[in-house]
């Protein structure tokens, strides 16, 4: 499924769904719309999330509420994300040479220094 895009919703049993054609049609639109979606929805929740953790006055059910809503939404913004990263056209003979890796790792993963997490 080379050119086959992944949607933005599961089918019943939970299996990803995917799209083969040209993305100009009514379900290439719909999906667009329900990522569009997906991305608004993330955003307003971290909004929501932000006081609410810096208040520090949350009980344990605020708290799992939270962290559930937030991570279902973080399901739908990586599958947004996958989905999208698989249509990038691949680049052009912009290859690094084999005997260097990207970022400077030795398995060629980007690597990032330690104190950048601190």
């Amino acid at each position: 499924m080379d050119n086959a895009r992944l949607l933005p919703w599961s089918s019943p049993d939970g299996k990803p769904c995917y799209l083969a054609g040209n993305g100009n049609g009514y379900v290439s639109r719909l999906a667009d719309n329900v990522e569009a979606a997906q991305l608004s929805t993330a955003a307003e929740l971290i909004e929501e999330a932000r006081p609410l953790l810096a208040g520090r006055t949350w009980a344990p059910d605020e708290v799992h509420l939270l962290a559930c809503v937030l991570t279902a939404s973080l399901a739908d913004v990586h599958r947004v994300a996958e989905s999208r990263g698989a249509r990038l056209p691949a680049p052009d003979g912009d290859e690094p040479d084999g005997d260097a890796a990207p970022g400077g790792g030795d398995g060629g993963e980007s690597r990032l220094p330690a104190d950048t997490f601190v």
